[in-house]
């Protein structure tokens, strides 16, 4: 083919880079995947505080009980336990020691979430452990779902 006014032949060039249309397709791409990706990722960081608030106050149990055995009676405070929570199980969750009893000596430990873990935890809410190794959840799962 030639141009007309000048009488060179004409090239044909291929146009690069992405049209309107590729661009889109992948942006609706990458909403998709990011629309599973991040809900499935803010649980499990959810379950991970959980966990952690849950090692902690079975290790306060395993606490109280050395404490019976020496005091004769259970610690009220985690001071008189002589522990204080790490710094990822205080970031989010409350841990007291509640429900202290003489006759009969029982005691319940409780792992009250706070800030956003109290936000998106609906599902299991406070986590608790008493004398007897019950477990415990104040939330709408399931006690074996949420330990």
């Amino acid at each position: 083919m030639q141009n007309i006014q000048t009488g060179n032949p004409v090239c044909l060039q291929r146009q690069q880079g992405f049209t309107l249309i590729e661009l889109m397709i992948a942006v609706v791409i990458v909403g998709i995947l990011a629309a599973i990706a991040i809900p499935a990722y803010t649980k499990y960081v959810v379950n991970a505080k959980r966990a952690a608030a849950e090692s902690f106050i079975m290790s306060v149990a395993n606490k109280q009980e050395q404490y019976m055995l020496d005091a004769r009676q259970y610690a009220t405070t985690l001071a008189l336990l002589g522990m204080s929570a790490p710094a990822d199980v205080a970031a989010n969750y409350n841990v007291a020691i509640v429900n202290v009893s003489a006759t009969p000596p029982t005691y319940t430990i409780n792992a009250t979430p706070i800030g956003g873990q109290l936000a998106n935890d609906t599902e299991c809410g406070t986590v608790s452990i008493d004398q007897a190794g019950t477990k415990g959840i104040t939330g709408t799962g399931t006690v074996t779902g949420c330990w």
